[in-house]
């Protein structure tokens, strides 16, 4: 480490990197951005000069190869994350990769066996939502009764991307609905009910040219509660959280990229009437990256463990196999 700060090398120069996390790595407290990679070697040096990094390279090895680099942030498309992110572990790189970790649960597994052999290496999901404040306040009104019993999360995500060449649009690549945004709303039921679902109904659209899918609907079950969402990669952008109880209901307009330069919204409603309860802005990629450099830094847990990874990829895992068979799947322990 130096000066107390955790040095960081990205792998590619995908738009996330570039627009959200590289930024919010360069603001943190814990973490400096001293090397990027790509394919494109020339895309590596416009990036590097673009933040003012220190260095670049034209191949993702050379960059695992370099002493200089503790952690890697690994937004790579879907396949390469558990390849690269293995290979990260093995050079002795801390590593924080974009979600999910793996095309489904075995893979997660096999991530996971890697890291537990490299103990001394930290890897975590980069669920960047779940370090919003505005979740440690709902936990905190559900805790507290403000809803009464909690029975019910809906959810909805969407986006509009029909480009052929757009990765999120390749099977072979990781793309559909489920594996980019429906995930979200899985790991939010789980993370709200505290628990894993007992059981999965699952429906999805393929689409029949890229045979990803499309359009997917899902129903979990957590014994006393259910969780219904849909996510899409053809409709109009769209995204909330709706939190019912037997006594109160918590909306979310903006649940998993509230804007950081705005306050992020909850209306909070029950018997008494409807209150409008705003959260400070905050850059939610700044509190990852600094929360994951700073458990680097201390040699403490991760935020977020890897086995949370793996229970979500098995509950995707779940809606695949219901949608394929048209029956409920138990979720696999």
């Amino acid at each position: 480490m130096s000066n107390d700060k955790v040095r960081w090398g990205i792998l590619s120069t995908a738009r996330i990197g570039i627009n959200n996390v590289i930024p919010a790595l360069q603001a943190g407290k814990y973490s400096e951005v001293v090397a990027i990679a790509s394919r494109n070697g020339e895309k590596a040096r416009l990036a590097a000069e673009q933040f003012g990094i220190p260095k670049s390279y034209g191949t993702y090895e050379a960059l695992l190869e370099d002493p200089d680099v503790d952690a890697i942030y690994n937004p790579l498309p879907n396949h390469l994350h558990l390849p690269w992110s293995g290979k990260a572990v093995l050079s002795g790189k801390h590593v924080l990769c974009e979600k999910p970790v793996a095309p489904n649960a075995e893979g997660a597994r096999q991530l996971i066996g890697i890291a537990a052999k490299h103990p001394e290496i930290k890897v975590m999901e980069a669920f960047m939502y779940r370090f919003h404040p505005q979740w440690d306040r709902i936990k905190q009104m559900i805790s507290e009764g403000r809803i009464g019993e909690l029975r019910t999360i809906t959810s909805s995500f969407s986006y509009f991307n029909d480009n052929p060449d757009n990765y999120r649009n390749v099977r072979e690549y990781g793309g559909g609905g489920l594996l980019d945004i429906g995930c979200y709303c899985i790991s939010v039921a789980r993370y709200l009910f505290g628990k894993e679902p007992l059981e999965v109904s699952g429906n999805i659209e393929e689409d029949p040219d890229f045979h990803v899918d499309r359009l997917a609907s899902a129903l979990l079950t957590f014994g006393r509660g259910t969780s219904v969402f849909t996510c899409a990669t053809q409709l109009f952008p769209d995204q909330y959280v709706t939190i019912t109880g037997t006594s109160g209901q918590i909306k979310l307009t903006l649940p998993f990229n509230p804007l950081p330069e705005k306050p992020a919204t909850i209306i909070y409603e029950n018997a008494k009437g409807t209150k409008t309860i705003d959260i400070e802005p905050v850059d939610q990629y700044m509190l990852m990256t600094d929360a994951f450099s700073l458990s680097v830094l201390e040699d403490m847990p991760v935020p977020t463990p890897l086995d949370d990874a793996l229970n979500n990829m098995k509950t995707i895992d779940a809606v695949f196999k219901s949608a394929e068979t048209g029956r409920w799947v138990k979720f696999e322990e």
